[in-house]
C-alpha cells in the first residue's frame, strides 16, 4: 500500500513515516506539508491511506479533506492530530479514522490493518461501478482542479506540457502523458499516438490520413492522429475490422 502523510511538522512526519513504514503491508510512503504539495504528490501516485493534520501552516486539513468527498474512489483518510475536539467534524467528511498524537506505534498498526481489510473487501466485491468514473485533480492556473473523466475529450502533451481538452475548456499542466493515462479509466480511453490519448465515446469522425494512418475528428472540433503503432488496436477497439 502506498500512504501519504501531510504534516507541517516535520518531527511529526518523521515519526509517524518511521511507525507506518513498520507494517509489511506499506510499500511506499510519501509526505508533505501542505494542502498544495500534497494534492500534487496525491496527482504522481494516488495513496492507498492518506494521514492528514488539521492544523496546518496557515491552512486547514479539512480543506484538502473536503475535495476528497467528490471522488468515487478516495484514499483511506485518517486524521492524525494533537486535538481530540474534531473527532466530529472529520467524520462528517467520510474520515475512516482518527488518530491522536502523540502516536502509538499499536494504534497505527491497527489503522493500517483495517485500512488493508477495507482494500481487500473493496477488491472482491464483484459490484463493478463501470458507469461512475472518480474524477481526477489537475494543477493548472496556480489552482486545483477535479476533473470527471467522462467529459475529457482528448489529452495531448509536448515535451512535459500536458493539455487536457474537456467538453467546455482545456486545462494545462506539467506532466507526462503516461502519468495522466493512469488517472483515466481504460474502459473509456485509448492511446492512438506516443502524444495523444482520446475519449473513445467523445470521436466525431474518423478520415484516412498519410501513410495509411487515420486522421479522429473529435466532438470539439480537434483533429488527433492516430500513428501506425496504435493503428490495430485503434480499429478493434472502435470495429472498424
Amino acid at each position: 500500500m502506498h500512504v501519504l502523510l501531510v504534516d507541517d511538522e516535520p518531527l511529526a512526519r518523521e515519526e509517524l513515516s518511521y511507525l507506518v513504514s513498520q507494517h509489511p503491508a506499506v510499500t511506499s510512503v510519501t509526505q508533505a506539508e501542505g494542502v498544495l504539495e500534497a494534492m500534487s504528490k496525491m496527482m504522481e501516485q494516488k495513496p492507498d491511506i492518506l494521514f492528514l493534520d488539521i492544523h496546518l501552516t496557515d491552512e486547514s486539513g479539512f480543506e484538502l479533506a473536503e475535495k476528497l468527498v467528490n471522488l468515487t474512489d478516495p484514499p483511506y483518510l485518517v486524521f492524525a492530530t494533537a486535538y481530540d475536539d474534531y473527532a466530529l467534524q472529520a467524520f462528517q467528511v467520510n474520515a475512516s479514522d482518527y488518530l491522536l498524537k502523540p502516536f502509538e506505534e499499536k494504534r497505527v498498526m491497527e489503522i493500517i490493518n483495517k485500512a488493508e481489510k477495507q482494500m481487500t473487501r473493496k477488491q472482491s466485491d464483484p459490484v463493478q461501478t463501470t458507469e461512475q468514473w472518480a474524477t481526477f485533480p489537475i494543477h493548472s492556473d496556480d489552482r486545483i482542479f477535479l476533473i470527471n473523466p467522462e467529459t475529457v475529450q482528448m489529452v495531448s502533451v509536448d515535451e512535459r506540457n500536458v493539455s487536457i481538452f474537456t467538453d467546455d475548456k482545456c486545462y494545462n499542466t506539467t506532466g507526462t502523458l503516461s502519468g495522466i493515462e493512469q488517472k483515466l479509466p481504460p474502459a473509456l480511453f485509448i492511446k492512438t499516438h506516443r502524444s495523444f490519448i482520446i475519449n473513445a465515446t467523445k470521436v466525431k469522425e474518423i478520415q484516412p490520413w498519410f501513410n495509411h494512418t487515420l486522421q479522429v475528428t473529435m466532438e470539439n472540433g480537434e483533429k488527433v492522429p492516430v500513428s501506425r503503432s496504435y493503428l490495430k488496436v485503434f480499429k478493434e477497439r472502435l470495429n472498424l475490422e
